[in-house]
């Protein structure tokens, strides 16, 4: 036991909602632009290089499936050798039509320091400028390359360890029991989160229905685009993201918390879909009134 909590502790952080979340708000957001947003979206994600690999994950050629395995990209680079840490790690081999080659990795979140104070993380920064780059550039492998950027961002940004608290790096500190979870019980609280949305092999017909599903059971988001918003009202859930009872050894996930985060999980995904959809009808009603090429 004592050696598995060490690992537990010692292990790489989460990464943020699991390619479940991300797909699910992908298909929301497609669910909800309109037809000229989808011919851009389609357009610009034809010709990204991993395009045909996209497609051959999503098993068809129905563009809103492509764009939900896009929307795991910025997660799957981070194992992929045509890029780098530009952190830790000198530029990666040029590959042609790869605009950027770096992870990226500090764009998926932002922490705060209890005091207010801003820490680690440059999410919200991150997103503005790909919402000014999508709205104004006529560059296509740039276009190409942001796309999937912001579609991914979307959902970090709506995950609640992802505007976390900066004393435990967002959840990633926090081990808690998961008593629902007997096969699984000691995890860290923000990889917790991330896995709430079910099933990482999501997809197709079964991708659909769940995000039909989670469209019924929710509460349309407010669509007003504001990446400061959403950051505050990601952090906001805070207060109730975390475990109050004590387990045998870490914070104790009982069924009735469990319920709780899932419901919120759901709100946060279907918020993040529709809002996506809007923003992405507000950046090509931007590109068309600036004539930007595509």
């Amino acid at each position: 036991m004592l050696l598995a909590l060490i690992f537990l502790t010692s292990a790489f952080p989460a990464l943020a909602w699991n390619a479940a979340g991300h797909r699910l708000s992908a298909v929301i957001a497609w669910q909800y632009m309109a037809p000229a947003t989808r011919a851009f979206v389609a357009d610009s994600l034809r010709l990204h290089p991993d395009h045909a690999e996209w497609a051959n994950r999503a098993g068809a050629a129905d563009t809103a499936l492509i764009l939900a395995e896009a929307s795991t990209w910025p997660d799957r680079i981070r194992h992929d050798t045509r890029f780098h840490d530009e952190r830790r790690e000198p530029p990666a081999l040029p590959v042609a039509g790869l605009f950027d080659q770096a992870r990226h990795v500090d764009w998926h979140y932002v922490d705060f320091h209890d005091d207010g104070r801003r820490g680690k993380g440059n999410i919200d920064r991150a997103l503005a400028g790909l919402v000014e780059t999508l709205r104004s550039t006529g560059n296509p492998a740039e276009i190409a390359w942001a796309l999937p950027w912001l579609v991914h961002l979307v959902g970090d940004l709506h995950q609640p360890m992802h505007v976390g608290r900066a004393e435990d790096a967002g959840g990633n500190d926090v081990l808690v029991e998961d008593s629902t979870s007997p096969k699984k019980p000691f995890v860290k609280l923000h990889a917790w989160w991330d896995e709430l949305p079910g099933r990482s092999d999501l997809r197709g017909k079964r991708l659909n229905k769940r995000a039909g599903q989670l469209l019924l059971s929710q509460t349309a988001a407010s669509p007003a685009f504001d990446i400061d918003h959403w950051r505050d009202e990601t952090h906001a859930l805070l207060a109730g993201a975390y475990p109050l009872q004590q387990g045998s050894v870490s914070l104790l996930i009982d069924a009735d918390f469990r319920r709780r985060a899932e419901s919120t999980a759901a709100e946060r995904i279907v918020s993040a879909g529709l809002r996506l959809g809007r923003l992405l009808d507000d950046i090509v009603r931007h590109r068309v009134s600036r004539g930007t090429a595509p």
